[in-house]
């Protein structure tokens, strides 16, 4: 069968996935995205996993992201807050197969911890008012790894039982899903009709090479992996073929070189990348090399920390995407050989979109949204899991 691909227009080289398409059919299900996004999750369910999910329907507050979400999917994106939307009586849900989204996650994010009653734990109500109104049989919620376990977690699970769905959850490795990145998210799936932990959590299509539990050493439990696991998608794989970044704006260049820019540092900054010239080097290889061009600040702490102001390695997945991935003082965003912080465009490889996937706004919005997406292979992964829960409803 046909491999989809994760970066569908790359300079050299296409890059197999290790997921294979399910066979096209003449109907597609209807899929609803809240707190959409760039539409990350959308953009697994339908053109990567193979368009047997159609997007009716989509949410999401920032303007900027709905615009994007529009260029990619259709004018269906609703811009504003989910509460405000539904209390609107002109608001039609329209019916739905599926609701997937991620709602806010920063009350649980291991940044907030402190946050005591943070009300944006609570939007996983609106989420369930979104499932019961579009008579969806199935619903997939994603968020933080910290939320399985918690109280919402308990809450999520019995409101969504009262309301007759069964109910499986993991946390899932981005990796092991043909994303060139070691990313954790939870997923939450509820279905009316069968026990979703018949189909979920998806067998990983990658393996971590370097494990001692592993299909190199015929250790690893195969339960857990599809046929013929592949290793994990690596830094190298995903951005090796670009060229030096020009300029420090998007530009009308064609895919993927658009936004394929840099930054201005400042001599200082200069000289610290230079310090630590090699892969894998961090701050602390900078207070070695370079104590004069350390902070203060790095210098006082002592420990944690370990992936601030490091570098990349080439064999490996790139670390965990986030919102301020130019920023190398945030995290492991440098290159792995240049002397410069990573690209939109390499981020948005490392999160698996394609570079045919438009993506709008400013410079400082167009990386929130890929920060903030859920990698589109690892929704390709989780909707191969909800078709089949769909089927066994097709097939009585």
């Amino acid at each position: 069968m046909e491999s989809a691909t994760y970066i569908q227009q790359p300079l050299k080289k296409k890059v197999s996935s290790g997921i294979s398409k399910s066979k096209q059919r003449d109907t597609s299900y209807k899929l609803i995205d809240l707190f959409a996004g760039a539409g990350g999750m959308t953009l697994g369910f339908t053109k990567i996993f193979g368009n047997h999910f159609e997007s009716v329907w989509a949410n999401d507050f920032n303007k900027d992201a709905c615009e994007t979400y529009r260029a990619n999917f259709g004018d269906h994106c609703h811009e504003g807050d989910i509460l405000s939307i539904l209390d609107d009586p002109s608001t039609v849900i329209p019916k739905a197969d599926v609701v997937i989204g991620g709602p806010p996650c920063q009350g649980f994010s291991l940044l907030n911890k402190h946050r005591e009653g943070d009300p944006r734990k609570q939007m996983w109500m609106p989420f369930l008012e979104v499932v019961e109104r579009s008579q969806a049989e199935v619903f997939v919620m994603e968020n933080v790894p910290q939320i399985l376990g918690s109280p919402e977690h308990e809450q999520i699970m019995e409101t969504a039982e009262s309301m007759g769905f069964q109910m499986a959850w993991a946390k899932l490795c981005a990796a092991d899903y043909g994303v060139p990145q070691k990313r954790f998210r939870a997923f939450i799936v509820g279905c009316k009709f069968a026990d979703p932990k018949k189909v979920f959590p998806p067998p990983k299509t990658h393996f971590d090479p370097s494990a001692r539990l592993s299909p190199l050493n015929n250790l690893f439990s195969r339960e857990e992996y599809a046929e013929n696991p592949i290793p994990w998608r690596t830094v190298r794989d995903a951005i090796s073929d670009l060229p030096p970044p020009i300029g420090t704006e998007p530009s009308v260049d064609s895919t993927p070189l658009n936004i394929h820019f840099g930054r201005t540092p400042t001599e200082t900054s200069v000289l610290r990348y230079k310090a630590i010239p090699h892969e894998g080097m961090n701050r602390f290889d900078l207070e070695r090399n370079a104590p004069e061009l350390t902070p203060d600040c790095w210098k006082r702490k002592k420990s944690g920390g370990t992936d601030l102001f490091g570098r990349l390695w080439w064999d490996r997945p790139s670390f965990t995407i986030r919102t301020e991935f130019f920023k190398p003082e945030k995290g492991r965003y440098l290159h792995p050989a240049q002397h410069r912080p990573i690209t939109h465009r390499e981020a948005a490889r490392f999160q698996s979109f394609p570079d045919t996937f438009a993506f709008k706004g400013t410079k400082i919005e167009i990386a929130r949204q890929i920060g903030n997406a859920v990698p589109p292979m690892l929704a390709a992964a989780v909707a191969r899991s909800v078709e089949k829960l769909l089927e066994i409803k097709r097939n009585g």
